[in-house]
């Protein structure tokens, strides 16, 4: 593997500019697939919980390539938020989802749930291949047909 394709993922500020243009393109990019942005069902404040982060992943030179989060549902399931990357060559997606998944752990949670939009096929596919399953519709997704849910329980 060539020095360029090193990544970190790390914990930030979910303030700072380089989050807040993440979000931003994620936004932009969910919109254009599913015709909403999903800025409604996320708020900076949801990872000011000491259990929740907000992480970004980055190249050598520091350049923001994607994010992810986590925030409590309860005292045994964090859902996975705002996750992206801006390419989907590198693995940058899969490193951002295992970071997150091992740090739920460390943080005491036994699963995580998530959910995304039916139509974004692309996303529901690359959830079941790293172990998530369907699992019923909840929270403020309870009852949307565009919604699916998943789970995966962290061992």
């Amino acid at each position: 593997m060539s020095t360029q394709n090193i990544i970190t993922i790390s914990k930030e500020d979910p303030t700072m500019r380089d989050a807040s243009q993440l979000i931003n393109e994620l936004s932009d990019v969910l919109e254009t697939i599913t015709g909403d942005g999903g800025g409604g069902s996320f708020q900076v404040k949801d990872v000011a919980h000491p259990r929740a982060m907000f992480v970004i992943a980055r190249n050598q030179a520091g350049q923001a390539l994607g994010c992810g989060a986590i925030r409590p549902l309860d005292e045994n399931i964090a859902e996975v938020k705002r996750m992206y990357a801006k390419s989907k060559v590198m693995g940058i997606g899969t490193q951002i989802l295992s970071y997150l998944e091992e740090n739920a752990k460390i943080l005491g949670y036994s699963a995580l749930w998530l959910e995304t939009r039916v139509v974004n096929k692309q996303a529901v596919l690359f959830y079941e291949s790293r172990g998530y399953h369907v699992i019923p519709k909840f929270g403020i997704y309870a009852g949307r047909i565009e919604c699916v849910c998943f789970e995966k329980r962290l061992l």
